[in-house]
């Protein structure tokens, strides 16, 4: 008896279960007896669609770098000496031949009057020497002279000759001390703080005065994996692409602020060895600077021509899903319904993802308002726009929410 009461309260609850369905499709057919039959079905939904962009690219390849200055220097006296003063203002930038910083050159002016002093005298023993010769040789004609004197006539004319020479050599070289007491700069740039202060005594070669880094043009430094090397050098003999060594590839440049690679550059140099030890090459590539937006060592992306032109399918990033490890998007399929279609990946060209397998040039690709998707084959109403631009606003179609996600 419990058994047929169990029973009937299951087919009771089996009955109630039927007759809401058969009222939920009797709502949503109008209630007509010639509706009754038909099921409910999803209204189209309004979502933005892109047209896949074909053309011949040239992909890039993403390095980290650092820009650095063509030339720096370290200013150091070449005299040693009392600093006198500094005439720059730190971190300025300055011309090739400004005075930076002088020493105290008295010492060095006395020297040099002394070594003029020397040379004066050194002459006029030459001069002497040359007169006593001359007699010399006259009395040696007349047999008023032997053979004997006239010959150390010669020699003293030559060791006077010679000490001519030393007396001028040593006066340019304390004409030359007096000059480098007068510190200036040996490149157009832009000088750094200056570390010692007037009063200190200086030494020659040792002691160091500031920095100076050249401005315009810079480098940025990148190195590469030993991969995209063999890759590169691959190109260069199918002739491909020609190699960084022989040609100055152009180089696209981001720095950490920016979006994108706005600067552009070009190689110019290629180590010639790859370290054993980290197993990457070193390479520089040369930037303009005449705006000054580039200072050593700051960070910097670089991109460099990777390959040479090939068609290629693009796609905004936005466009693609993630279901476990495949990728996939949306297309417009037949009667304007989400077709899935699972595509494999490559890098990325002005801003749209290289699309190696899975699309073909005519499809129109879902770029927002995937969310509304819920299953393949679902209505939609597709809004056009232009691939590189998926969240335009465009009026929706009348009754029909903007695309969302």
């Amino acid at each position: 008896m419990h058994t047929d009461s169990t029973l009937r309260g299951a087919g009771s609850l089996r009955l109630s279960f039927v007759l809401l369905l058969t009222a939920m499709a009797t709502a949503c057919g109008g209630g007509g007896e010639g509706d009754a039959g038909q099921a409910f079905q999803m209204p189209p939904q309004p979502v933005n669609v892109a047209a896949v962009v074909a053309r011949d690219i040239a992909e890039w390849d993403e390095f980290s770098g650092r820009i650095e200055a063509i030339d720096s220097v370290e200013i150091r006296p070449r005299v040693s000496g009392y600093l006198k003063a500094v005439h720059f203002e730190e971190g300025a930038e300055v011309a090739r031949g400004d005075l930076l910083f002088s020493i105290d050159d008295r010492e060095y002016r006395a020297a040099a009057a002394s070594a003029r002093a020397q040379v004066v005298r050194a002459q006029t023993r030459l001069d002497v020497a040359k007169q006593e010769l001359a007699r010399s040789e006259k009395l040696l004609a007349v047999k008023a002279a032997s053979v004997e004197e006239a010959e150390q006539r010669r020699g003293e004319v030559k060791q006077a000759e010679a000490d001519v020479v030393a007396a001028r050599a040593a006066q340019t070289q304390a004409d030359l001390n007096v000059e480098f007491t007068r510190i200036t700069a040996p490149i157009d740039g832009r000088v750094g703080a200056a570390l010692i202060r007037p009063g200190n005594l200086l030494a020659a070669g040792q002691s160091m005065l500031t920095t100076l880094v050249s401005i315009d043009p810079v480098y940025v430094h990148f190195s590469g994996d030993e991969r995209m090397y063999l890759k590169y050098q691959d190109l260069a003999r199918e002739g491909l692409r020609p190699s960084s060594r022989e040609t100055r590839n152009p180089v696209r440049v981001g720095l950490s602020n920016e979006e994108g690679f706005p600067h552009q550059g070009e190689m110019v140099f290629v180590d010639n060895t790859i370290d054993a030890a980290t197993g990457s090459i070193e390479a520089k590539a040369l930037l303009d600077n005449a705006d000054r937006r580039f200072t050593p060592g700051l960070f910097a992306r670089v991109q460099l021509i990777g390959s040479a032109k090939h068609p290629a399918l693009l796609i905004h990033d936005q466009a693609v899903l993630t279901d476990q490890n495949r990728k996939y998007v949306f297309v417009v399929g037949e009667g304007n319904t989400a077709q899935r279609k699972d595509v494999e990946l490559g890098g990325k060209v002005d801003g749209l993802r290289i699309v190696t397998a899975g699309l073909e040039a005519t499809d129109r690709v879902v770029v927002n308002g995937m969310k509304k998707i819920f299953f393949p084959g679902a209505p939609l109403q597709p809004v056009d726009v232009p691939m590189d631009a998926p969240n335009t606003i465009v009026a929706a179609p009348e009754g029909a929410a903007p695309p969302q996600g």
